[in-house]
C-alpha cells in the first residue's frame, strides 16, 4: 500500500543547483561523469561528462570534454564538444572544438581545430565503458559519449 506508490519532487529550475566542485588541491585521474554541471579549479587527467562545465582560472583537464555548456577560465588540453563553448580572456585550450556556438574572448588561447555542428554533443558511436573494443579493432578515436542527449 505505502511502498507501491512513489512520489517525485522536483525543484524548480534544476540548472540552479551546487555544482560537484574539483577543489584546488584535488587531482583526479580518470573519466569523471556528472548528469549536473561540474566545476574544476584542480585538474583531472582524463575524459569529462557533464551538462555544465565551469574551468576556473587554476583549473585543469587533460582529456576530452563533452558537455551542453562549457566556460573555460583555465587549461584544457583535449577536445571539447559542447552546444555553447566560451573561451574566457585567461583560457588555454590546445585541442579542437565541436559546437554549436563559440566564444573566445580577447586574450584567451586557442589551438587547435573550431568545427561548428548542429549536434555536437549528440550519441556517438561508443559509450566510455566500450572504449576497449572499438580500439582493439584498430579504429581511429571518436566521440565516445553516449549519455548526453538534447531533450526537447
Amino acid at each position: 500500500m505505502f511502498g507501491e506508490q512513489k512520489t517525485t519532487i522536483r525543484a524548480e529550475g534544476l540548472d540552479e543547483m551546487a555544482p560537484s566542485i574539483i577543489g584546488a588541491d584535488l587531482t583526479v585521474t580518470g573519466n569523471v561523469t556528472s548528469k549536473g554541471a561540474i566545476q574544476v579549479e584542480g585538474e583531472i587527467q582524463g575524459d569529462v561528462y557533464c551538462a555544465s562545465l565551469v574551468i576556473g582560472t587554476q583549473g585543469r583537464i587533460m582529456g576530452g570534454v563533452t558537455a551542453e555548456e562549457v566556460n573555460v577560465h583555465g587549461r584544457v588540453v583535449g577536445s571539447i564538444r559542447a552546444i555553447n563553448a566560451t573561451l574566457q580572456s585567461t583560457a588555454h585550450v590546445e585541442g579542437d572544438i565541436h559546437h554549436q556556438s563559440l566564444k573566445l574572448e580577447h586574450g584567451g588561447f586557442f589551438e587547435g581545430k573550431s568545427t561548428r555542428s548542429d549536434e555536437p554533443v549528440s550519441i556517438f558511436e561508443n559509450t566510455p565503458n566500450q572504449r576497449g573494443t572499438a580500439e582493439a579493432d584498430g579504429e581511429a578515436a571518436k566521440p565516445r559519449n553516449s549519455k548526453l542527449q538534447r531533450v526537447a
